[in-house]
């Protein structure tokens, strides 16, 4: 499996959303790199990551690839990230391997109850023969791009930048459509709601994320009482690209706070 391994410090993986590709979240990576080691790959189905997959077993395959990701960069423990789609797949490792969560952070993410709404239903129906015209929806993000900096004129370059990443690590409508086939899944929340290690649920303004309600993500603070949730200003769905910097912010002394404790309690016992 090609995996992305960069910086030092506190490891942290993060997780593409259902798009598939990391590449998209290059922002947050570079700035992640930063501060403390980043790693993180394209999910197993898209022939870049040169991974196993196997349609048969759905999310499964998603969730073994963060397991074969530690191993591959050799580290026992980590914080998990999940971005939107990912967000399920990083809380669904943290149930089934604890010993390996040093904690787990959720942005933006997709609660393991997501149905898909009139709008993901009208695409799912023809997903390659509708492909232009989900692309042109995609304009409807640039609103938030435009809040993240502070205007629509300030907003164009960041906003070809990001369209320039989307269509040179182009995404499969075949490949999101059968991703988004193995949700939802009862038994899948039910696990996720067993999850005990230290989280964070990071999301944007409910007013600016277009693509998975604020009211959606949150449903893991409800699974979780012991979460912290934080709201980043000015940024909808794609926070740790718009705002990469207060993105790191957040996690990275969340994560390194994490570690930190469980230290204290090996100690302690």
């Amino acid at each position: 499996m090609r995996i992305v391994d960069r910086g030092g410090g506190t490891p942290i993986v993060v997780i593409p959303g259902i798009q598939g590709r990391w590449e998209w979240m290059r922002p947050a990576i570079d700035a992640l790199a930063q501060r403390a080691r980043v790693v993180t790959f394209s999910l197993a189905d898209e022939p870049s990551c040169h991974a196993p997959f196997d349609a048969r077993r759905g999310l499964d395959c998603y969730i073994d690839q963060v397991r074969d990701a530690l191993d591959a960069a050799g580290i026992d423990r980590a914080a998990i990230c999940g971005m939107s789609y990912g967000g399920v797949i990083a809380a669904a490792f943290a149930a089934r391997c604890p010993d390996r969560t040093a904690s787990v952070v959720m942005a933006s993410a997709m609660p393991p109850s997501w149905t898909p709404d009139r709008r993901v239903r009208f695409y799912l129906r023809a997903p390659r023969a509708l492909m232009p015209l989900f692309l042109l929806s995609s304009l409807r993000i640039y609103r938030e791009i435009a809040a993240a900096n502070s205007g629509v004129a300030r907003g164009l370059a960041p906003g070809a930048r990001h369209a320039g990443r989307a269509l040179s690590h182009m995404f499969s409508p075949g490949r999101m459509a059968r991703r988004v086939s193995f949700l939802p899944d009862a038994a899948l929340s039910n696990e996720i709601s067993r999850v005990r290690v230290p989280a964070l649920i990071i999301t944007g303004e409910a007013a600016l994320d277009r693509i998975i309600p604020v009211s959606a993500t949150l449903e893991y603070a409800r699974m979780w009482p012991h979460a912290r949730v934080a709201e980043m200003p000015r940024t909808g769905h794609l926070g740790l690209i718009t705002r990469p910097d207060a993105f790191v912010s957040l996690v990275v002394p969340f994560a390194e706070q994490a570690v930190h404790d469980a230290r204290g309690k090996r100690r302690a016992g």
